[in-house]
């Protein structure tokens, strides 16, 4: 999310349209969250941050064509997609064996893995999260310390 941003924009990846419509409406009931899209595959999830400045990507990782790691992965180091600003971060979503995924989804750029029954206001809180993350690789350098301006004795 740019600093400027005050609204999220995410985009909704999985292939089964109840658990789209679930978290659209889920999504939708916020005022600081805009749908960017939803797409049902990997391979559209990366066409569609290509052209539309996404924060967060709420994927599946189980999808045909291109599976959510994999498509996390195109998604954070993708150039025509850092054209727009910093890469989306990733929130990928599973329905079963979430802890044989947490190294590869971290080695793909996932900001975090979760259940798909997670609360709503978990899910909300790791999207608000993810949008609020700073790009470390594209991050200009600041002076944030607590002490910052302060003298220092030494």
């Amino acid at each position: 999310m740019s600093p400027a941003a005050s609204r999220v924009r995410v985009l909704i990846a999985d292939d089964t349209p109840a658990q789209r419509e679930g978290w659209r409406m889920i999504l939708a009931a916020q005022p600081d969250i805009d749908i960017v899209g939803e797409v049902g595959d990997g391979a559209r999830a990366l066409a569609v941050v290509r052209r539309e400045p996404t924060d967060v990507v709420l994927m599946d990782l189980h999808m045909p064509r291109v599976n959510g790691l994999a498509a996390s992965e195109r998604i954070t180091t993708d150039g025509q997609v850092r054209q727009l600003g910093p890469a989306p971060r990733v929130v990928l979503a599973t329905a079963l064996d979430l802890d044989d995924h947490v190294v590869d989804a971290a080695r793909a750029g996932v900001f975090a893995v979760v259940y798909k029954d997670l609360d709503p206001d978990a899910l909300l809180s790791t999207i608000r999260a993810a949008a609020r993350a700073v790009d470390l690789a594209t991050a200009a350098p600041t002076d944030a310390r607590p002490d910052a301006g302060r003298g220092r004795r030494g």
